[in-house]
């Protein structure tokens, strides 16, 4: 395990060398995992490994409060994050601007920090990324994502705060299932995560139409995002969506190897200028 110290703060990160040899370095790729239960493996033992094989060095880290990065009872909000991010890409060394991939609520904070620190980020990748708030018109969560989010998380928190597990810990496979729940217990009912998820405000349509980034949107056919995914692509000035047909949601898990081709296929001929290979090599 290597440990970063970045923003104050304590960080489980893991750090792919890029396998292949090439005259000229290709630009990093950094990824962002979800909400509560997700941390870097996701990406380890799915992206990672092939990534670096392309040449990429890859970094993975698990966002505070997540996996095996200390757990702050604050700062879960999109500016922190971003501000974790540039902190741990300067404690790195790591050259920006980076190639940015951000699965479900990390699509989010990858789209913030492309907004924000636009010289951080050399393209944008979301996987389901959860980015516009649209309305969904019906009962129970009209309100939109943001709300929809709001509410299973204090479900959640309820629930694991009336139901604390047994005293003993368990053995065998139980005791990753209990370090998980015990886990998603503490950043829920111990920290501000739900309350900074509340307040929560996803980007307008007018505030995404001056991003300088290429994006890649990668969505479910299946997932309830896929609406919002095509308004966004609409809006971004450049924005490529594709659809992976019958999946939902969890399309790192369910169609891992469309989307490792669509990545071998979009980093390579999404370099910035200063990094792209010359022609003829």
């Amino acid at each position: 395990m290597s440990e970063v110290y970045a923003n104050g703060l304590r960080f489980h990160v893991q750090r792919l060398r890029a396998t292949a040899d090439r005259p000229t370095p290709r630009t990093p790729v950094v990824f962002l995992h979800g909400l509560v239960l997700d941390n870097l493996s996701s990406f380890y033992y799915t992206l990672a490994a092939p990534i670096a094989r392309a040449g990429f060095e890859v970094l993975l880290y698990d966002q505070r409060g997540h996996g095996r990065t200390e757990r702050p009872r604050t700062g879960y909000d999109p500016d922190t994050a971003v501000a974790d991010l540039a902190a741990l890409l300067k404690a790195c060394d790591l050259a920006t601007p980076v190639h940015l991939v951000g699965n479900s609520f990390g699509g989010l904070l990858a789209l913030h920090a492309a907004r924000t620190r636009p010289d951080l980020v050399a393209s944008l990748v979301l996987l389901e990324g959860q980015c516009l708030d649209t309305p969904a018109g019906a009962e129970p969560y009209a309100g939109g994502w943001v709300e929809e989010l709001a509410n299973t998380l204090n479900l959640a928190a309820l629930g694991l705060e009336s139901h604390r597990g047994p005293e003993r810990p368990p053995t065998g496979p139980a005791r990753k299932v209990a370090r998980l729940r015990a886990g998603a217990d503490a950043l829920l009912n111990g920290t501000t995560l739900i309350e900074d998820v509340t307040l929560l405000r996803a980007p307008t349509p007018s505030e995404l139409v001056d991003l300088a980034c290429p994006v890649l949107a990668l969505y479910g056919e299946l997932s309830e995002l896929l609406s919002p995914a095509e308004q966004l692509a609409e809006l971004l000035p450049d924005c490529t969506l594709t659809v992976l047909p019958g999946v939902g949601h969890t399309v790192l898990r369910e169609a891992t190897a469309p989307v490792l081709s669509a990545l071998l296929d979009w980093l390579p001929r999404h370099e910035p200028a200063a990094t792209r290979p010359e022609v003829g090599r």
